[in-house]
Order: structure tokens, then C-alpha cells, then sequence
């Protein structure tokens, strides 16, 4: 009898993510009901949303993973068998299969692609990041040429998009990163204006000679110190799009924000968002961002784990910012 291997959610997080929060496991291969089909998964995005939907917290925009349960992901894979009038055994597929080698689907949620784009590519920049780049920059930011961003998590998946989108459209793009690779990263390759390593001190005078004339746009993906630093220097009218947190996600208590006064005297606009409360605007969101690509203004670059069981100490990555550009797994 045929068996795959999945990992369930066992415990809450309460430090460091690692092995003792979840339990590997051997699988049966479902026979397929008519209306399903079974995918093969190759590869598998790590993302830091993922913190939170481990925690026990039922206040959020998404319900905890319940413990006992396969851990909750997207990936990418290969349809290998199907009841399904609408998937083919071959297609290529995007969805939510979780910590799994295999997934049983009944079609929802899932995507079919062209079989010439990589994987890689895919989860990079077709999947959430550019998805969440994408909605946050032009919905919630409108950005105007001239104007001047500032993205924290500059080289992460999400906030090297949005640099590179905004580049595009003729802004003055400023990212913060935690290290001085990635500094040089995000400068030399993907042609940001300017970086600053958060890691290094005198934030403020760094942003100061960075961005002399204000901060018309923040992407804010971090927390941390930072935030303070980028929030005093905001021009009048000028909008935070707010997408993540990861300094205070496994925080006992989460940093105090800055003082809303600045929000009256700049007029500021800020909002929070996350992708699930837009999924139905995905076919106009990839409208949005393929033009870019095809144009070859975005670039990307992939951190790959190998192997399924390397995802419970992957996640680490994103607290100690060495992952290097979009965290996946290979199965």
C-alpha cells in the first residue's frame, strides 16, 4: 500500500520554531472520489505569515492550525491522478497542499499554470509575494512618479517586489535589510536608489541622507526599530501600507507603535492588510504584475531548503534574516 509523508502541528510556538513543535507522518494514498484529484507536491513556500497561524490565537484574519493537523502552506506540484473534469494528470498546479509530499483536492483554491514556468519562479514572484506586492503598492499606496518609498524587508520576497515595481514607475525606492549583502543586493541588482542595514546604528542619520526630502510611502514589513525612525520623517499625506510584523511575532509584548500625533499633522493614511481578504482580485492582480515580468523588471532570487522535514527549523530564517530571498522547500 502506497504512503507519503506529512508533518502535523503538534504544540503552540513559544520560542524558536523547531522539531519538538510538530510530528512527521506516514500516510495512506487516498483512492480519488469522483470531482478529485491528487497532487504530487515539488516544492513548498516557507512564508512568515506562517508564525502567526501557529499561535493559539483566534483574533486574526485566518484560524489557527489546529494542533494534530498538517501544518498549513502553499506549494506548487503535479497533478498525478484525477476524477476531475477540469485537472489533468500532468497539469501543473499552485495551491494550499500544507507540509505534505501528497495533496487531495476537489479543485478549490487551486491553480492551474503554464508548464514552462520553474517552480521557483512561481512561488517567487507568481504566488503570495507577488500578489501581496502587488495589491499593497497600487491599491493602498497609489504611488506617483517622483515620489519617494521606503520598504522594510527590502530583500525579502514581498519587499523586493514592491522596490522593483516602484522603481519601475519612476519612485525613489529606499530599502531596509539586515545585512550588508543584501544591501548590495538590492542596490546593484535589483536598482534600488539607496539601502540601510538596520543592524547598524544612526538609523536615523542614515535615512537622513537617503531620503533628505521625506518619505512619501513606507512598506512596512518589519517592525522593529526602524519604524520610528521612517514614521518621524513622513511628508504630509503620505500613506504606511502596513503588510508585516515579524519583529513582534513571537513577541511576548509587541513594541509601542509611534505616537498617532504625526498621523494628524502629516494626514497620514495608514492600513493593514492581508492577501486572504483579496484572493477574489487575483486574476486583476496578476494582470497588474506580468507586464512588469515579461518586461524583465523584476528579478528574484530563491533560498531552497531541500527535503520536507527541513521546514521545521527553516522558519528560524526569517527571525535571524539569513534567509536570502524567497524561502522554499524541495521535496
Amino acid at each position: 500500500m502506497s504512503t507519503y509523508t506529512a508533518i502535523n502541528l503538534v504544540k503552540r510556538p513559544s520560542g524558536p520554531i523547531g522539531p519538538d513543535l510538530f510530528e512527521v507522518v506516514e500516510k495512506t494514498v487516498p483512492e480519488l472520489a469522483e470531482g478529485q484529484f491528487l497532487v504530487k507536491q515539488t516544492h513548498m513556500s516557507l512564508d512568515p505569515a506562517m508564525l502567526g497561524w501557529m499561535s493559539p490565537s483566534t483574533d486574526s484574519y485566518i484560524p489557527p492550525v489546529e494542533l494534530g493537523t498538517v501544518m498549513r502552506s502553499s506549494g506548487f506540484g503535479e497533478v498525478v491522478a484525477s476524477r476531475h473534469s477540469g485537472f489533468s494528470e500532468g497539469d501543473h498546479v499552485m495551491g494550499r497542499f500544507g507540509w505534505q509530499q501528497m495533496a487531495l483536492s476537489d479543485g478549490a483554491g487551486v491553480n492551474k499554470l503554464d508548464p514552462t514556468l520553474p517552480a521557483e519562479m512561481v512561488l517567487s514572484v507568481f504566488a503570495l509575494p507577488g500578489l501581496t506586492a502587488t495589491k499593497g503598492l497600487y491599491d493602498i499606496g497609489k504611488p506617483q512618479a517622483g515620489e519617494t518609498l521606503v520598504v522594510s524587508g527590502a530583500a525579502g520576497s514581498v519587499g523586493s517586489i514592491v522596490g522593483q515595481l516602484a522603481k519601475a514607475d519612476g519612485l525613489t525606492v529606499v530599502g531596509v535589510v539586515g545585512s550588508d549583502e543584501k544591501a548590495d543586493w538590492i542596490v546593484r541588482e535589483l536598482g534600488f536608489d539607496g539601502a540601510v542595514n538596520y543592524k547598524t546604528d544612526d538609523l536615523g542619520a542614515q535615512l537622513d541622507a537617503l531620503v533628505p526630502d521625506g518619505i512619501d510611502l513606507y512598506f512596512e514589513n518589519t517592525g522593529g526599530p526602524i519604524q520610528h525612525r521612517v514614521f518621524e520623517r513622513m511628508n504630509a499625506h503620505g500613506r504606511i501600507m502596513v503588510c508585516g510584523m515579524i519583529a513582534d511575532y513571537t513577541a511576548r509584548e509587541p513594541q509601542p507603535g509611534p505616537s498617532w500625533l504625526n498621523i494628524i499633522r502629516k494626514r497620514l493614511t495608514i492600513q493593514g492588510y492581508t492577501m486572504p481578504d483579496h484572493l477574489h482580485q487575483v486574476p486583476e492582480l496578476l494582470a497588474k504584475l506580468t507586464p512588469y515580468v515579461q518586461r524583465g523588471q523584476i528579478k528574484y532570487r530563491a533560498h531552497v531548503l531541500e527535503g520536507l522535514e527541513s521546514a521545521m527549523t527553516g522558519l528560524n530564517l526569517f527571525f535571524s534574516g539569513e534567509n536570502k530571498g524567497k524561502l522554499i522547500v524541495k521535496l
